[in-house]
């Protein structure tokens, strides 16, 4: 063969649904990892500054977020070796790679592996629409101050509830005690942290995490498709080559049967 048939056989041979399924996995852990990780540091700045003074009021809340940003960089790490195991299983389960290196063998501890991939997968998808549901509360949390400093600034003079009165409550949220002060922004002052950067920033910032868990579950839905097909795939290679067996096994016992009978033939004659 010349080098572009080459070529054309070989890419013939790339699992292209397990390739885009690995971009897309890849690409939604590290949106959900890089924005997430900036956004709670952004996050606990805006607390410190404007809700919560006192540093014994979100103390807790400052571990459990720097605990939350070490689960980040373990869930990119594994996502990242756990794609690759991915891809590498669907270049396995290919039913090109059979035609580029021969025939092609299934063991039981290969379709073993296999289902246990599905399993896994299946368990990833479910923790990771939890995931994304979670994601989505700091959204709605931001979504609100956002909302509440838009009225702020379309109030105008003639109306009769003053700017003043229309407060944000942190602590209704539960993530600082009600004994926080000030725990609460009113009026111009709600208005001036919504102006700020870190605000600004950790809410977009978590709307594209929220966007690329809701990628990740988008992945994983699309590995566990591939996964079941592949699994049945080598379910039923396994079926056929245990038939093929069998049929070479009668066709040699029949082959055997006809020769001693050529040879008894011959021992008579």
């Amino acid at each position: 063969l010349g080098c572009f048939e080459c070529c054309i056989k070989c890419l013939g041979g790339v699992p292209y649904a397990s390739l885009v399924a690995t971009i897309l996995c890849f690409s939604g852990v590290a949106l959900f990892c890089g924005c997430g990780h900036v956004a709670l540091t952004g996050t606990v700045s805006i607390l410190e500054q404007h809700f919560s003074t006192t540093a014994s009021d979100h103390a807790l809340l400052s571990e459990v977020i720097q605990l939350m940003q070490y689960v980040i960089y373990g869930i990119a790490s594994f996502f990242f070796l756990y794609g690759i195991i991915l891809l590498a299983e669907g270049f396995y389960t290919t039913s090109a790679v059979k035609e580029l290196h021969g025939e092609f063998k299934t063991t039981a501890c290969g379709r073993c592996i296999s289902g246990m991939f599905v399993f896994l997968t299946y368990v990833l998808g479910v923790a990771w629409l939890g995931v994304f549901g979670f994601s989505a509360v700091p959204v709605f949390m931001f979504y609100n101050i956002w909302s509440t400093c838009e009225v702020i600034k379309s109030l105008q003079t003639n109306v009769t509830v003053p700017g003043d009165q229309i407060c944000v409550d942190i602590r209704q949220y539960g993530i600082i005690p009600w004994t926080a002060v000030p725990g609460k922004a009113c009026g111009p002052i709600l208005e001036n942290i919504c102006n700020t950067n870190e605000f600004y920033m950790s809410y977009h910032l978590f709307i594209v995490a929220c966007a690329g868990a809701g990628a990740t579950v988008i992945a994983l839905i699309h590995f566990l498709m591939i996964l079941s097909s592949n699994w049945a795939y080598l379910k039923d290679a396994s079926k056929m080559q245990a038939y093929q067996d069998i049929k070479a096994k009668e066709e040699q016992e029949l082959q055997d049967i006809q020769s001693r009978s050529k040879e008894q033939l011959n021992s008579y004659t």
